[in-house]
Parts: C-alpha cells; structure tokens; sequence
C-alpha cells in the first residue's frame, strides 16, 4: 500500500536508503561487540564484560527502532546477514581477537563511523527530504553512539 504522510516518493527511498545502511552498521557493530563480551579477558574483565553487554542491548534496541522507522516509511527492512553485509560501511575481522585496547579501539572506530555517517543523513533527511521524523530519529541515535563512544574513549585515555 502506498503511504501518504507528505514526503514523496523519491524523498521517502533516499531515506530508507539511508536507514537500511544503518540497520546494517548497527547489526555489524551489535556482532562486533558482542564478540567483545564474549571474548574479554584480563584484569578488567568483569567491568568490560558488564560494560559490552550493557552497550550491545542498547544497540539491540536501536536495530529493532531502526527496522521498525523503515517500517513507518512503507518499507520492509532487510534482515539477512547477507543483506546486512551488503548495505554495511564497516568492515568485519573474522578470525582475530584483538587485545582489551585494541578491541575497545576497533569499537570505537566504528561508533565514530556511525556518528559520522549519522550527521550526513540528518542533514539530508531534514534539509533534502523533508524527513523531520527520520532527522529527529536519527538525532537520538546520534547521541546514543556519541555516549558510546565517550564511554570507550575514556578506557583509552
């Protein structure tokens, strides 16, 4: 059925473009930290066992927000590992486990991508498409990945 909320058809797929890149990030960095969960050893174990954890149900969380806009927008979502692999900008390390910095490093990097990728997408989903539900939307996510972020920052500081 085709959706009528004032945003035209053109608009509303750049849009679910942008959300189905997402969706695919947030499903790679979701795998990424959970391995990180998995696979964390040291003396700061517990804490970072406790702290991924904590951070991959908040990406859960934004997966399931993510398909659910595309969903609002007339869409149906990817959700394939396949697809996700795809539509995704960041890029996977099958095969290593990297050490407790190197680790959280690698995570960092990709919450910056996403922040980074997330700013360009507000700007054209309000400016460009019209899109002020998705800009909005987008915002908030922006600034979950921004207190990631700054949370795995301050391990490496």
């Amino acid at each position: 059925m085709k959706i009528n909320i004032g945003i035209n058809e053109k608009n509303l797929k750049l849009s679910v473009e942008m959300l189905t890149t997402l969706l695919a990030d947030e499903m790679v960095l979701y795998i990424k930290t959970r391995k990180a969960h998995w696979n964390v050893t040291g003396e700061s174990f517990m804490e970072l066992h406790k702290l991924y954890e904590s951070q991959y149900k908040q990406l859960e969380e934004a997966i399931d927000e993510v398909a659910e806009r595309i969903g609002k927008l007339g869409q149906k979502s990817t959700g394939t590992m396949t697809e996700f692999l795809k539509f995704t900008t960041l890029k996977e390390n099958p095969g290593k486990n990297h050490g407790t910095k190197e680790t959280i490093q690698e995570i960092l990097t990709d919450h910056e991508s996403v922040i980074t990728q997330l700013r360009k997408s507000i700007e054209v989903c309000a400016d460009k498409n019209k899109d002020a539900g998705t800009a909005d939307f987008l915002t908030g996510l922006m600034e979950l990945h921004e207190t990631i972020a700054w949370i795995l920052r301050r391990y490496l500081a």
